[in-house]
């Protein structure tokens, strides 16, 4: 018993144990139960699910501050809301690579969820990494700061470069270095085809296995984002790596509501610009302005939701009285 309360990485074993079977239990759930049948998700029943997964994190959050204090509680709020509206401007991505492999809607979602698997862990070996790093090199959190500086400023003055996902160095690899099939082959990731040159069967690549390495990519760019701003935060990685994870488990859920409106969503990105630049700017602030005291974590999670919650009602507002385009 003296193991579970035993402390790893600033927090008792059993906290990271608690969160493992949660994140366990809610995997299974979904593929399991809710993703038996290969089925399109319709718009109703993704923001139910949406819901569910959300209200899961908020009440994660209430443990978190019942039991590590008000203050880890706040910083856990801020970083999931951050890593949530993340997520959302990150959709339109995920649509993309979708539409560019000819994936149907109910191949997708599977498609999402392990996706979200191969996340959980390549996010912990970021956080840990990181966290490593800050820990013997405290000045990384300037550069870190920094960069998020940058970030913010170029989301705010120069426009998005749409994403060439045929031409991704990976996928261009794997096309010559391994069998892939041109068709899909139902949910498979591989499947057994007769060889072109001996006729011999062998393992090839599915439109959907090539889908699903975008995917995975295209989340390690967004994390270059994503991760320095929560250690900007915080710098326990309980905290920095749930509030992640419990941003994250609801994305696939979230994605079938948004993806075909996630053009209303087009003046999130100057919001989400000015939550990094207003993170990024505070251990600034913080270091030299404050002497050194720490940053109120009310007045961070305070302007994070106010900024991204303006950003959506701004989108929404602007775009719903946009005229449409004439076909």
């Amino acid at each position: 018993m003296e193991f579970l309360f035993a402390d790893w990485l600033g927090t008792p074993v059993w906290f990271w144990l608690a969160f493992i079977g949660l994140v366990v239990a809610l995997t299974a759930f979904d593929l399991g139960i809710l993703n038996k049948e290969n089925k399109e998700m319709g718009v109703g029943e993704s923001l139910k699910l949406s819901a569910f997964y959300i209200g899961i994190a908020l009440a994660f959050g209430g443990w978190i501050w019942a039991a590590k204090g008000g203050e880890a509680g706040l910083q856990y709020y801020t970083g999931f809301f951050i890593e949530k509206a993340l997520s959302i401007d990150n959709i339109f991505v995920i649509s993309l690579i979708f539409a560019t492999f000819a994936i149907p809607a109910r191949f997708q979602y599977r498609a999402l969820l392990w996706g979200i698997v191969a996340v959980i862990v390549l996010r912990g070996i970021m956080i840990a990494g990181g966290a490593a790093l800050v820990a013997e090199y405290g000045w990384l959190l300037y550069i870190f700061a920094a960069f998020l500086i940058f970030t913010g400023i170029k989301m705010l003055f120069v426009g998005d470069k749409p994403m060439d996902v045929a031409g991704n160095p990976v996928v261009r690899w794997l096309s010559r270095h391994i069998p892939l099939t041109d068709e899909l082959h139902g949910e498979k990731f591989f499947v057994r085809v007769p060889d072109t040159k001996t006729g011999k069967l062998v393992l090839a690549a599915t439109p959907l296995f090539l889908a699903l390495v975008v995917i995975n990519l295209a989340d390690l760019v967004f994390a270059v984002d994503s991760v320095p701003a929560i250690f900007a935060i915080t710098s326990d990685t309980f905290i920095i790596y749930t509030s992640n994870i419990m941003a994250i488990l609801g994305l696939r859920a979230l994605y079938f509501a948004l993806s075909a409106m996630v053009h209303r969503f087009q003046y999130l990105k100057y919001a989400l610009a000015l939550v990094l630049v207003f993170i990024g700017s505070k251990i600034f602030v913080a270091d030299f302005l404050l002497g050194g005291a720490k940053f109120p974590p009310l007045i961070s999670l305070g302007v994070t939701v106010a900024l991204i919650g303006g950003g959506i009602v701004w989108s929404l507002a602007k775009t719903g009285s946009a005229p449409k385009a004439v076909e």
